[in-house]
């Protein structure tokens, strides 16, 4: 700024003024934040000393501490829990023979629940709302999935879903080594109210219709 006048003069005296003392009340509030902090880190020494009573200070080591990311905790204990609980409640060894009804089409359903309901299910009176395809996979991962997708069917509402264990067509001897492990493994869910063999068109005997509890844990 370029001074031609006195009062020019005047008026750059007065706005560096102003700077000065904003400079000074901005060093003396950081002087005074420190002083502040100081007291604060002492009382808490001596808060901390009566507390624990006589205590000596470590020598510095002169070590640089290596400031690595730490990775993000993975709960491989509750993963391995859950798996165990999983595999505990379906059972390769329960007999699922006696609670089976072998009519034309073989069909369970709960005590209490109706022989209409396996007849309604069977003429696809609920719609289908998910289905689950279990096809080429092993005896261990088949009964994962199974109980994983019963699990999250039934906690999002669903009432009526498909399972596709497939035929054996293509196992060692043409036995179908999953459906009589899907029959017993569903017998084992609590949220199974029924279950049916599908209609051809739904996939026949290498499928079935499962009738899923209501969330209020209503009757069909």
């Amino acid at each position: 700024m370029k001074v031609r006048t006195l009062a020019d003069l005047r008026q750059i005296q007065k706005a560096m003024a102003q700077r000065a003392a904003q400079a000074a009340a901005a060093r003396a509030a950081a002087e005074a934040a420190r002083r502040e902090a100081e007291e604060r880190a002492q009382r808490d020494r001596l808060l901390f000393e009566r507390a624990v009573g006589p205590v000596q200070r470590l020598a510095p080591h002169g070590r640089i501490e290596p400031q690595r990311p730490r990775p993000r905790p993975v709960p491989h204990q509750r993963q391995a829990d859950e798996r165990a609980v999983m595999q505990a409640a379906l059972s390769d060894e329960f007999d699922v023979e006696t609670l089976l009804h072998t009519d034309e089409h073989l069909s369970f359903r709960r005590p209490g629940i109706g022989p209409d309901v396996a007849r309604r299910l069977r003429q696809g009176h609920w719609a289908i709302q998910a289905e689950l395809d279990l096809h080429g996979l092993r005896t261990d991962e088949a009964r994962e999935r199974l109980a994983a997708f019963i699990r999250e069917a039934h906690k999002h509402g669903l009432r009526c879903v498909r399972v596709v264990h497939g035929k054996g067509l293509g196992s060692p001897g043409k036995t179908p080594v999953l459906k009589g492990r899907v029959h017993s493994w569903l017998v084992q869910k609590s949220e199974v109210l029924a279950f049916v063999q599908a209609r051809p068109a739904d996939g026949g005997a290498g499928a079935l219709v499962v009738l899923l509890r209501t969330a209020s844990h209503g009757r069909a």
